[in-house]
């Protein structure tokens, strides 16, 4: 009987890092066995500043999932984030190597090699060469042209990029808990993986994934990415005003948000019976428990006066994302926001206003197990990649570092001398 697959997905944000370990069954289904999620430290804005800090709440976060799971991994799905990270679309053109002009898997693979072949600094490296559509002899719009017949394929990429040392610095933090690293994983498309539909793709859709320090953008087209971009804004702008404005701590600020979020009609008075604009605008902030002596604050200058400023700023930021990249009048299904920042109070309602599109929260789907603690839209990253890994072969790759590193060292083992003493003490027992 095979075992099942066991899959772990790291999603290494700037307010948290969410370990989830998940396990497929003989019918590719997933289902979640560990899940912790730990507060980061040593990242800003979705890259490393600190590499101890970074080790020690990646291995935090990991262990604690490994405790949950009864299982140690080897090998993870991480999650690459922030501002460094920029998108390019580029095409790839080659000749049918079948005489008989049947398109096989090595034709499709020296296609996309064909479209990797683009001028890059040093300074960036290749994450994702995502196929968006290939064209046989002419012919457009053809998703999988294996078996096909033609002389000519050709093939429309997207291909992400990201700042080399920043991909070092997250991966030196990954290896320093000897865990290999199957694929590093764009967050927008992770996120995309889990809260999107396959009509809305189709359609045409835009993605925000609204993070602590940074916002992901996905713009999907005919069913495939077409754009994807970062911005270096996120909800904890959010929370900074907050502080500011109210005068308290950030931890305080981050309670406040997310008591408003949760129960945006908490007020000071007691009675349950609708009350006036002046009563309920009054929030009984001192059940918050904050170690600032803030008993009562306005609903109003809250939401209006501090939150939804900074949240038309991001959404006129990602409006303008959107225009650049040229697919606005192409996305029909709308907008949809994920991340922890989509649970902040009023963001939707900006997001219809800003954007002028039909939008809606997305939440993780596709998943079975211990989903209760995953349902919100701040885990969709983490879901993501285990629905990512869920498609990858990743059973070829494990041993694939361990196995590398003893074909290096066979050339340096004394192989020579160990097998002349063999025969010099062999033939001490011969007559």
């Amino acid at each position: 009987m095979a075992r099942d697959k066991t899959i772990c997905g790291i999603d290494v944000g700037s307010n948290k890092i969410t370990t989830v370990i998940a396990v497929c069954d003989k019918e590719d289904n997933a289902s979640v066995i560990g899940v912790s999620a730990i507060p980061s430290r040593g990242l800003r804005k979705g890259q490393v500043v600190d590499i101890e800090d970074a080790v020690a709440s990646i291995s935090q976060s990991v262990d604690s999932a490994e405790r949950m799971a009864g299982v140690s991994i080897g090998s993870a799905f991480v999650s690459v984030g922030g501002a460094h990270i920029q998108s390019q679309n580029s095409k790839g053109v080659v000749a049918v190597s079948q005489p008989e002009g049947e398109i096989g898997s090595e034709d499709v693979r020296r296609v996309i090699d064909a479209a990797k072949a683009i001028s890059i600094p040093s300074s960036r490296e290749i994450l994702h060469v995502i196929p968006r559509g290939f064209i046989v002899d002419g012919q457009e719009g053809i998703r999988d042209p294996i078996g096909m017949t033609g002389v000519r394929l050709e093939v429309e990429t997207q291909i992400v990029t990201g700042a080399t040392i920043t991909i070092r610095n997250l991966a030196k933090c990954i290896a320093e808990l000897g865990i290999d690293i199957n694929a590093l994983v764009f967050s927008g498309l992770a996120s995309a993986c889990s809260v999107l539909s396959e009509t809305e793709k189709e359609l045409g859709v835009v993605l925000v994934d609204i993070g602590a320090g940074t916002t992901d953008i996905a713009i999907y087209v005919d069913g495939a990415l077409s754009y994807s971009s970062v911005l270096p804004v996120g909800a904890k702008n959010v929370t900074n005003d907050l502080a500011i404005g109210l005068r308290v701590s950030l931890e305080s600020a981050e309670k406040i948000k997310l008591a408003l979020a949760v129960k945006p009609k908490f007020a000071v008075t007691a009675d349950e019976k609708p009350a006036k604009n002046a009563e309920t605008d009054e929030l009984d902030i001192s059940s918050l428990e904050l170690p600032e002596e803030l008993r009562k604050a306005s609903r109003k200058t809250l939401t209006e006066g501090i939150i939804k400023p900074r949240l038309s700023e991001i959404f006129t930021y990602i409006g303008l994302e959107i225009q650049k990249s040229g697919y606005g009048g192409l996305t029909p299904s709308g907008v949809v926001i994920t991340g922890g920042g989509a649970e902040t109070i009023g963001a939707l309602d900006t997001c219809r206003q800003r954007l002028v599109m039909p939008c809606r929260i997305g939440t993780p789907q596709g998943l079975s197990g211990l989903i209760e603690e995953l349902s919100g839209p701040q885990n969709s990253t983490a879901i993501g990649l285990i629905l990512f890994g869920k498609g990858s072969d990743i059973s070829a790759k494990r041993d694939l570092p361990k196995m590398a590193m003893f074909v290096k060292m066979l050339p340096n083992l004394p192989l020579k001398n160990i097998l002349s003493k063999v025969s010099h003490f062999a033939k001490g027992f011969l007559p």
